[in-house]
């Protein structure tokens, strides 16, 4: 399978294991703060390429907060994608990620320029204004992510919070997992909130609520199969 011809330095794709024909493409969001560039696959990623799937991991940068550049960028890049993959515009196209990723999944999903087939959101942040606050290292990277924008705080918090954009999601499957324990991202705060508006307006969500699991540690293996399952149901040959 030919490498695709996008500069290594903005995204890794899993196509050295993608069988063909290709039958989905997965877009992995990573967290805040992640560093480096991605030179390996994962136990799930690779059961998904082993199924058709095309795992895309961007370099939307790591305080980003997928704010308008970052869809932007994410966007230009799924265009790319297609094209150089060949991909029919129906091939499916699946949102995942954790914390800043998960948020990034959903809120991608809400924004996106391509259809979105399904959103897997892990432990995300759902509502950005609380998680401004929530801990003393998230305000310095709020605010570089919306350095430069016309609009106040509070408008930027309502744009940029799936939360507050609920109403506005797509009509398609969604599976979100959060844990009781998790210190930096509050169950309660976040995805029990999102899971109720999302629910509140038509939507689809399977929610996996689990005790003793603190922000991505002591993650059961039943959630792990879950997630890959969920994933694997939009790989259409």
């Amino acid at each position: 399978m030919p490498r695709l011809p996008i500069p290594a330095e903005t995204a890794w794709l899993s196509d050295r294991f993608t069988r063909t024909p290709i039958t989905g493409v997965i877009l992995s969001f990573h967290g805040l703060g992640a560093p480096g560039l991605k030179s390996a696959a994962e136990m799930d990623e690779l059961a998904w390429a082993a199924a058709g799937g095309l795992v895309v991991f961007p370099y939307y940068g790591p305080w980003s907060w997928m704010n308008r550049n970052a869809r932007a960028f994410v966007d230009d890049l799924v265009t790319a994608v297609y094209q150089q993959f060949s991909l029919p515009p129906a091939t499916p196209l699946v949102a995942i990620g954790g914390s800043m990723g998960g948020y990034s999944a959903l809120l991608y999903t809400r924004y996106a320029k391509h259809k979105i087939a399904a959103c897997c959101a892990m432990f995300p942040v759902c509502d950005l204004k609380h998680h401004f606050s929530e801990r003393p290292d998230l305000p310095r990277t709020i605010h570089d992510a919306f350095r430069g924008y016309s609009e106040d705080m509070e408008t930027l918090f309502i744009e940029h919070s799936p939360l507050a954009q609920a109403g506005g999601m797509p009509d398609i499957p969604y599976l979100i997992a959060h844990g009781d324990k998790d210190l930096a991202v509050n169950k309660a705060a976040h995805s029990d909130k999102m899971v109720a508006a999302l629910r509140q307006h038509g939507r689809q969500v399977e929610y996996v609520e689990v005790p003793g699991m603190g922000h991505g540690e002591n993650t059961p293996l039943a959630l792990l199969i879950k997630r890959i399952e969920f994933v694997k149901r939009f790989l259409k040959a």
